[in-house]
């Protein structure tokens, strides 16, 4: 059995003691290094909530201050708004003026005795100049066997005379005798520079409510309506501003007042889509109805329709392109100079005929008795064709 010497016994409690004071420090250097990383937390976790709750009132503030901004931003623009259309109609609403017309019409009754039978019409126009010269729609006046032209501000009535109408473009001008100071004068714009949205203002006089304004945008630029046969109404302002029978000749506006477009034709069966008549065409139709009474177009005589590569793969042509001959107009240059139902045009003097539109661009550039030649497919014959070009009816 082995015994721990005296010596052994002082080596080993002095052991003991060392390890203790070891111990303690250890605590000790531990329990500060806690303390002072708890501390600089604490210290972090204060400045980041006092930056946290100065960025929270900043956003407060700009909050505030942006939802105090924004109601009055919003009452502002809205009313610029409507002060911009009630000075546009203030501005312009004189110069649209109302039209009323009477036409005979024959009726016969059971026991086949005619009776005339007067039936009135309205419509609008818009003055042109200060001479008394007024566009409207060839529709609004067609057939009137008397007119009479209503100035807004004074409700004083005129006899108007026909002076030009275009039943292609659906344009007329009429004309009204009286002082020069009376008219007022109407600033025109230019339809060739509008944009598809921006602030559309139509007025007229539907179903015969004088000066009644409706706002909307322009909704669509250059479309093609099939109205009737005679008529092509081609590049069309499309709006969703209101326009109602009664409004045919009245003015479509822009923003800043000035006219853009003369309102014609409406879809009954939808709503929101209403049509306007450029004001660069109109007025371009305008002047030459003036001048001359009536507009001088060359035509050959045809209805047809355009080739198109579906078309031209449906029915197994040779050509992607052209002007079927869906009918030839009796006695026209087309039915004098030999063209026939089914023909395919396809180039006139060397120029490329895609459709109906490029033909008429194209004729546009000749005069009447001009002799053109058309390049005509027939079953399986192609051949040149020679045409005198005639003064279009104006029927």
């Amino acid at each position: 059995m082995e015994l721990f010497s005296q010596n052994d016994y002082y080596e080993h409690k002095s052991t003991i003691k060392s390890y203790i004071i070891i111990a303690i420090m250890g605590i000790l250097l531990g329990v500060s290094l806690i303390y002072f990383f708890s501390q600089q937390t604490t210290a972090s976790m204060e400045k980041e909530k006092e930056l946290g709750e100065v960025i929270q009132n900043s956003n407060l503030k700009d909050k505030e201050e942006t939802n105090q901004d924004l109601p009055k931003q919003q009452e502002v623009i809205s009313k610029e708004g409507n002060l911009n259309v009630i000075d546009v109609v203030k501005k312009v609403g004189p110069g649209i003026v109302k039209i009323k017309t009477v036409r005979e019409r024959i009726i016969y009754d059971f026991f086949a005795r005619k009776t005339e039978q007067q039936v009135e019409g309205e419509g609008s126009g818009v003055i042109l100049n200060q001479e008394g010269y007024i566009i409207t729609n060839n529709h609004v006046v067609e057939g009137a066997n008397k007119i009479k032209v209503i100035l807004p501000k004074n409700d004083q009535e005129y006899l108007g005379e026909v002076i030009g109408r275009d039943p292609v473009t659906d344009l007329a001008v009429v004309k009204i005798e009286t002082n020069k100071d009376i008219l007022p004068r109407v600033n025109f714009g230019d339809s060739s520079n509008l944009e598809v949205g921006e602030l559309a203002i139509a007025i007229g006089n539907p179903y015969g409510f004088s000066n009644t304004v409706t706002t909307g945008v322009i909704s669509a630029l250059g479309r093609d309506l099939p109205i009737q046969e005679g008529v092509e109404l081609t590049n069309m302002i499309q709006t969703d501003a209101a326009i109602n029978p009664g409004n045919s000749g009245g003015a479509l506006l822009n923003s800043q007042g000035k006219v853009v477009g003369i309102n014609t034709a409406i879809i009954r069966q939808a709503q929101g889509l209403g049509f306007a008549i450029p004001i660069n065409t109109a007025k371009d139709i305008a002047n030459k109805l003036i001048k001359n009474g009536k507009i001088i177009r060359p035509w050959i005589g045809i209805y047809g329709g355009d080739i198109t590569p579906d078309i031209a793969k449906e029915y197994g042509l040779d050509y992607e392109y052209g002007v079927y001959i869906a009918r030839v107009i009796e006695n026209s240059p087309a039915d004098k100079a030999g063209l026939e139902q089914g023909d395919i045009i396809t180039l006139i003097e060397e120029q490329q005929v895609e459709g109906m539109d490029r033909l008429k661009d194209i004729l546009k550039s000749y005069d009447i008795n001009d002799k053109i030649t058309l390049l005509v497919h027939r079953e399986n014959k192609t051949f040149n064709l020679r045409l005198r070009l005639e003064e279009r009816p104006i029927e």
